[in-house]
């Protein structure tokens, strides 16, 4: 009816069981708190400090974006001034060569005011001239050689006593600033028929026939009808100021001198 259970290792000091050291901890208590608190502190402290460095990223996110903002608003400007610093060069370049050409035009005038005075200035006593002409240079339209400067050839016809007065002229002409003296030659030159006044009858009677005396004037030699042909010199007109000056040719020497004091013309 009855079992007896005997455990024999209890009677053993080496073996048995230290229960009550088991049982329970040294040091704690069921009804101690701290671990709990430790716990929830280092979780309520996990917790702020990801927060934390959260807002901090955020912080400096937001930071970061605003210094963004503000470097595009910078370039932005920088772009800006960029293209008005581009369409600024873009009209000095424009000036400069709406100048330039300006200044290759003045550069490239010969005033014919200018030139006819030269021409008045070296004509021989005995030289008349009858016509001066320029004339178009080949391959240049009509439309565009009416509104060139002057250049190109230049035919210069008149008449002289002789033909040692012709040659003077041509010397002469030879030795202008404003024509090119390898290209001034005579092309033509001609002595014309010569010129006979009209007989004159005087009333004196002839002793032998009584009737009036008619006499025959002597005839004149004709004058020498000459054409020369010369170019207008390439030399620019900045260079031809003091020739200019004297020939009286005043105010496109101001412009020239102007454009030189701005620099538009190089000495």
């Amino acid at each position: 009816m009855y079992s007896l259970d005997i455990n024999f290792l209890n009677d053993r000091p080496d073996l048995k069981p230290d229960s009550a050291g088991r049982s329970r901890s040294p040091g704690l208590s069921p009804d101690d708190k701290r671990p709990l608190y430790v716990g929830t502190g280092l979780m309520l402290l996990l917790v702020f400090g990801t927060l934390g460095i959260w807002g901090f990223f955020n912080w400096q996110n937001g930071v970061l974006q605003d210094e963004q903002a503000r470097l595009d608003s910078q370039l932005g400007n920088l772009e800006a001034k960029k293209k008005e610093l581009a369409d600024a060069e873009s009209k000095v370049k424009a000036a400069e060569t709406e100048m330039q050409a300006l200044a290759s035009v003045f550069n490239q005038i010969k005033p014919w005011s200018a030139m006819a005075q030269d021409l008045r200035d070296r004509l021989p006593a005995g030289v008349q001239l009858s016509s001066i002409t320029q004339q178009q240079p080949q391959g240049q339209q009509a439309g565009a050689a009416a509104n060139a400067p002057t250049s190109g050839v230049v035919l210069i016809q008149g008449i002289a006593r002789s033909f040692e007065e012709v040659n003077d002229f041509l010397v002469v002409l030879q030795q202008s600033n404003f024509l090119k003296p390898e290209e001034t030659s005579i092309v033509s030159v001609e002595r014309e028929d010569p010129k006979a006044l009209s007989s004159i009858s005087l009333p004196i009677e002839r002793k032998d026939t009584g009737s009036p005396q008619t006499l025959e004037i002597p005839k004149f030699p004709g004058d020498i009808k000459f054409a020369i042909q010369t170019a207008v010199t390439d030399v620019p007109t900045a260079d031809l100021l003091r020739e200019l000056d004297r020939k009286g040719a005043v105010g496109l020497v101001s412009r020239i001198e102007s454009l030189k004091n701005k620099g538009v013309i190089k000495p």
